[in-house]
């Protein structure tokens, strides 16, 4: 591998892999869609999305039948690898080729084994949304972006751990939204919030008010924000003088926190850093909004 693989925390400019990153990203709505089709739902669309692993991104097990299966991108050796708990196991290559071809030939792995899911098979919070057997417009693939923005990953998901550790409320697992294709985090008051307005592209109003159902605090990493990608967070709703108290981070275009992946990646203590906005960021939410602190917190005499 190259030095960018194997350093601890990969660079990898957003603009060197758009075509991959926009072609990965409709590939992994196809298999959480799947993951959709079979899963029993779960609050804010937990029963949907997937989570990073040692070989990449993985839906975990899925019911069926009397029996799971699960679905897993392996990044390191490049193949869709599907799993049946009978013994039995389909693969696609992930290679350059287009949307259409993948969902064709992942729709006939999956048959293979018995497992024909129907889906909506139509991209969602995107602003040209291509039906998947129609999409013949992305069609990259660069294995080793593709490994690295998956390191990337790695790298969030065990501060994000750190920090979730620090949290004894209702919270989310860490896990990938193929929606955006972020990793989130999330962390709740115990509180209702206000019916969210809606406004993602090709997505629903009341998916997005299933998703906010409850005053939050979420956290991420994207491949946006930043020259190569960036971390973030936001409060909903979001407490008068939120972004004051994060005036160093708040971007008032996208009403969210923002720290460049680069900033951290570059610093002299890249996890210090990380875990300084992630819980700065929480604690403008909750002090502001007057959460209860003492009860969904942890006692750590470095949390603050």
């Amino acid at each position: 591998m190259s030095d960018e693989i194997n350093a601890k925390w990969p660079r990898l400019r957003v603009a060197d892999w758009t075509g991959t990153k926009d072609t990965l990203h409709m590939w992994t709505q196809i298999v959480g869609k799947v993951r959709m089709a079979y899963a029993p739902p779960v609050n804010h669309w937990w029963h949907v999305t997937l989570y990073p692993t040692a070989r990449g991104l993985s839906t975990s097990g899925i019911p069926y039948g009397e029996g799971i299966f699960d679905v897993e991108f392996d990044l390191v050796e490049h193949q869709l690898r599907i799993r049946a708990s009978d013994g039995r196991a389909a693969g696609v290559k992930l290679e350059p080729k287009s949307v259409a071809a993948f969902y064709a030939e992942t729709m006939g792995a999956l048959a293979s084994l018995g497992i024909e899911p129907s889906i909506h098979a139509v991209p969602n919070e995107v602003e040209s949304a291509i039906p998947f057997a129609e999409d013949e417009t992305h069609c990259s693939y660069d294995g080793v972006a593709a490994q690295l923005f998956w390191r990337q990953l790695l790298q969030a998901q065990r501060v994000f751990e750190r920090f979730r550790s620090e949290f004894v409320g209702k919270a989310s697992p860490v896990h990938f939204f193929w929606g955006a294709m972020d990793l989130a985090y999330t962390r709740f008051s115990g509180r209702q919030a206000p019916p969210h307005p809606g406004g993602a592209p090709n997505c629903p109003p009341w998916v997005m008010q299933e998703g906010y159902s409850h005053e939050l605090a979420s956290f991420g990493f994207w491949p946006g924000g930043g020259d190569e990608g960036a971390f973030y967070a936001y409060a909903y709703p979001e407490p008068p003088g939120y972004a004051e108290r994060n005036a160093a981070f708040y971007d008032h275009d996208l009403r969210e926190c923002v720290l460049p992946y680069e900033t951290v990646a570059g610093s002299a203590d890249p996890e210090q850093t990380l875990l300084t906005f992630l819980r700065s960021t929480y604690l403008a939410a909750a002090d502001l909004a007057d959460w209860d602190r003492p009860a969904l917190e942890t006692l750590r005499s470095d949390a603050e």
